[in-house]
């Protein structure tokens, strides 16, 4: 009873602390505060809730298990880590988007790609990943060159889609102004059409940032050395080894923040000029 009447306390703590900094001015501190608080107070909430009712460790394990259990399997999960995101998703993002930027040039160069591409390459993207992962696997070997197939297959779309949209993002007078100049299409592209797409290509690997996480984990459901994050959910799991597969979520967990935050970082050093980083604090 004690532990479930501190889980109400830290609710209320939490409620009453978020509501306070919500009347502040706003400011990056406030912006910063507000989500750590709740984040603390749901990882309170959670400890105090899952020893208060007795959860089994197998059903949910407390999160000081969990630290515990991260604390002294560093390099387990610096191994998975590097197996799953560095080699799988790193490298397919980069040849996945690559790979659609310059496709998009190709498009937005020659009509009648778009006519003839996009729609096989919705086809291709609303294909079940479920499915397509084990082919791949097959297809490129159970090391990360499948992992890496799985992702390009992932987020080659929505770049391509945000790339296309994005260079078509100009007015007539803009273009217009441009032909004044005499600039032709590589000098229009290049000094008013991707600067004016940027904000598109970004919201495109943003995005993908997240989706190549995912599908190099799924992938290694299918198939993988024995190193990775999607083999060592899927083995410990059978093991019951709970506290092992939580360690992998939060590894995940933060690899994919901070990969989206980069993303983020990158877009407003670029972006700067564009409406909506102006307006951010």
């Amino acid at each position: 009873m004690a532990w479930v009447l501190a889980a109400l306390a830290a609710w209320a703590l939490g409620i009453w602390a978020n509501t306070r900094l919500a009347r502040l001015p706003r400011s990056r501190g406030t912006g910063l505060a507000v989500p750590v608080i709740f984040g603390l107070t749901i990882v309170v909430m959670w400890e105090c809730l899952v020893r208060g009712l007795n959860v089994p460790s197998v059903i949910l394990p407390p999160p000081s298990a969990i630290a515990a259990r991260f604390a002294v399997s560093t390099h387990i999960l610096w191994e998975d880590f590097v197996q799953t995101v560095m080699k799988g998703a790193l490298s397919g993002y980069v040849m996945g988007c690559g790979g659609a930027f310059l496709l998009a040039i190709a498009i937005d160069r020659f009509p009648f790609l778009q006519r003839g591409l996009l729609p096989v390459g919705n086809f291709v993207a609303a294909l079940p990943i479920i499915g397509m992962a084990p082919i791949l696997v097959m297809w490129f070997g159970f090391d990360w060159q499948s992992k890496a197939a799985v992702v390009v297959v992932m987020v080659f779309f929505p770049m391509l889609v945000n790339t296309v949209q994005g260079l078509q993002d100009t007015t007539t007078m803009q273009r217009d102004l441009m032909h004044t100049y005499a600039a032709g299409y590589w000098a229009t592209l290049l000094y008013l059409r991707l600067p004016a797409a940027m904000p598109f290509i970004f919201n495109g690997l943003k995005i993908t940032s997240t989706l190549a996480l995912i599908g190099a984990i799924v992938a290694e459901f299918f198939g993988s050395p024995i190193r990775g994050m999607g083999f060592r959910i899927s083995t410990s799991v059978g093991q019951l080894a709970l506290d092992l597969v939580w360690a992998e979520i939060v590894v995940a967990a933060l690899a994919g923040s901070v990969f989206y935050g980069g993303v983020a970082l990158l877009e407003k050093a670029v972006t700067f000029w564009h409406p909506s980083q102006r307006g951010r604090a």
